[in-house]
């Protein structure tokens, strides 16, 4: 090297320093949270799911201990695996339908529209809300509100949270009635379909159920596949209903022991957090593999239109 290219360098990596630094140092405060918050708690997570670890001792390596105990010799993993995936399967369409079909009817230009479009919102902000759920238990007790309507038309009805054949189809109804955020990003791509493919569609005698099965829904398809990958997550994230509802048991008879209330209560009611650990990463495991599945399949069914 030149003893004039060293002196050059200096000049260049000061240049760099003055050009990025004052960027890198703005985003040093996200990148401390990063690492601190995110990356450190996830590295940590997942060396404790190869111990035995209860807050007060040391971890103790343990291998695949914990995973071959989900797996093989733990009934209540199955469970609320079983619970978990009937309440994605079934609350996770009835949503999105139930949200696709009022933002049809917002989307014909009736009066008040940002009224209606707030008051169907309003229950998305409070759905998985402690109050919420509490409501939810006196609204489907034996003696509340469903029955008493009941009992007007002469029927007895069962009481719904106790009953372990109805009580996880009260947390899907919960679910569904939360509807209103894929409800705002339905009507959201609903207006960005253009209306002369309407008009074409008319003039050839096509009816509206022709015209929403050949031009609505293929339009739709990209917020259909975004709101189902949202939905999907978040059920399978749900934990406060069932929490509140079952009075953190998941009873009756595991009915509602959803998996995040399951791994709560190995983490704090038990204190077997390296064994919760291996829950979570179990859990991250499937959510990831649902979403890559649902990637690699959406070229069959998602229209992208050009």
């Amino acid at each position: 090297m030149t003893s004039a290219a060293r002196v050059a360098a200096p000049s260049v990596w000061r240049g760099i320093w003055e050009n990025h630094a004052p960027g890198y140092l703005f985003l040093l405060p996200w990148f401390i949270g990063f690492l601190g918050l995110t990356i450190g708690p996830i590295l940590t997570s997942l060396y404790l799911s190869f111990t035995h670890f209860d807050l007060l001792t040391a971890p103790r390596w343990a291998g695949l201990d914990n995973y071959t105990r989900m797996f093989t010799n733990d009934p209540k993993f199955a469970a609320s695996m079983r619970v978990t995936f009937v309440f994605v399967i079934f609350s996770v369409p009835l949503k999105l339908a139930f949200a696709l079909g009022v933002a049809l009817l917002l989307n014909r230009g009736m009066k008040g529209l940002s009224i209606y479009r707030a008051l169907f919102y309003l229950p998305s902000l409070l759905g998985a809300s402690v109050a919420i759920a509490i409501l939810w238990r006196q609204i489907f007790a034996g003696n509340g509100l469903v029955n008493q309507v009941l009992a007007n038309f002469g029927i007895e009805g069962p009481s719904w949270i106790s009953n372990p054949n109805t009580s996880l189809w009260t947390l899907i109804i919960l679910a569904v009635w939360q509807f209103g955020s894929p409800m705002i990003i339905f009507l959201a791509g609903l207006r960005q379909i253009p209306q002369d493919m309407y008009e074409a569609a008319s003039l050839d005698g096509a009816s509206r159920w022709r015209q929403f099965w050949k031009i609505t829904l293929p339009m739709l398809t990209p917020v259909v596949f975004f709101n189902a990958i949202i939905q999907t997550i978040e059920a399978f994230k749900s934990f406060t209903p069932s929490f509140i509802i079952s009075g953190g048991t998941g009873g009756p008879i595991n009915s509602t022991l959803f998996y995040t209330l399951y791994l709560y209560n190995e983490a704090f009611g038990f204190f077997r957090m390296g064994y919760a650990s291996a829950l979570a990463w179990v859990l991250l495991i499937i959510v990831a593999a649902f979403t890559a599945f649902s990637f690699l399949t959406s070229k069959f069914w998602v229209h992208y239109d050009d």
